[in-house]
């Protein structure tokens, strides 16, 4: 199985970085069956901390999901609050998830409440309206932030472990029974997480994994629209019935 490993921030070192703990993570959870195609947004913020950013990224998921499309089996958004999650499944064709969709299939399979710890104070009620979206209120998802951004976190994840620490801690006290560690960013640090709180710490990405690897149902392709400006695979793609 193919599986576009797509992040929709423009941090290329950041796909390479993931793309690692990916391929390392595979045979752990038992998908050695797996080969993972990484891809980068071709425009937008280096790293998405605000609506205006993860709106740009949405459109940027879009044209790689187009211009890999007959090349994977799936796609799986490597961007925490999933950015074009909902367009992308209309464009590709083939199943197509994200971080925070799979990791609340996962988490919530494990607990009847959890939290999402993230970074930067911007996501809290970006991902907030995301889990709503989803029938999912603050009695079922708590969404909990850090301070640093996931690309801040991402390059000095020792000074970001208290902090991380503190705000599971908290979450755990307010009755969550998993906690999920979102973001790329953030990837990598469940383990060094886990032995300091008395739940189960999840990695998004490889939720993300997990999730991307199962045979999930197709959604029905968008109708037809001619389109104007858009990169030639992408119009093809909306324009093609």
């Amino acid at each position: 199985m193919r599986i576009l490993l797509l992040n929709g921030n423009t941090d290329a070192a950041m796909t390479e970085r993931m793309l690692a703990l990916a391929q390392a993570a595979l045979p752990r959870l038992g998908l050695v069956g797996v080969t993972l195609l990484p891809a980068t947004a071709r425009f937008g913020a280096r790293y998405i901390a605000s609506r205006a950013a993860a709106a740009i990224a949405g459109h940027a998921v879009l044209e790689q999901v187009a211009e890999h499309a007959g090349q994977v089996d799936a796609v799986a958004i490597a961007c925490f609050g999933d950015p074009g999650l909902a367009a992308a499944r209309e464009v590709a064709r083939i199943p197509v998830t994200g971080m925070a969709d799979a990791s609340l299939d996962i988490a919530l399979d494990m607990a009847p409440r959890v939290a999402l710890l993230t970074g930067g104070a911007a996501w809290v009620p970006m991902l907030e309206e995301f889990c709503l979206l989803r029938g999912l209120g603050r009695d079922r998802v708590g969404v909990h932030a850090v301070a640093p951004t996931g690309d801040l976190i991402a390059r000095e994840p020792e000074r970001a472990l208290d902090l991380l620490a503190e705000a599971a801690a908290g979450a755990v006290a307010a009755g969550a029974g998993v906690v999920v560690l979102g973001g790329a960013g953030l990837a990598g640090l469940a383990p060094r997480l886990q032995p300091r709180l008395p739940v189960p710490v999840l990695d998004s990405l490889e939720c993300l994994l997990r999730v991307a690897a199962r045979p999930l149902p197709v959604p029905p392709a968008a109708a037809p629209a001619p389109s104007t400006g858009l990169a030639p695979a992408l119009a093809h793609r909306l324009e093609a019935p």
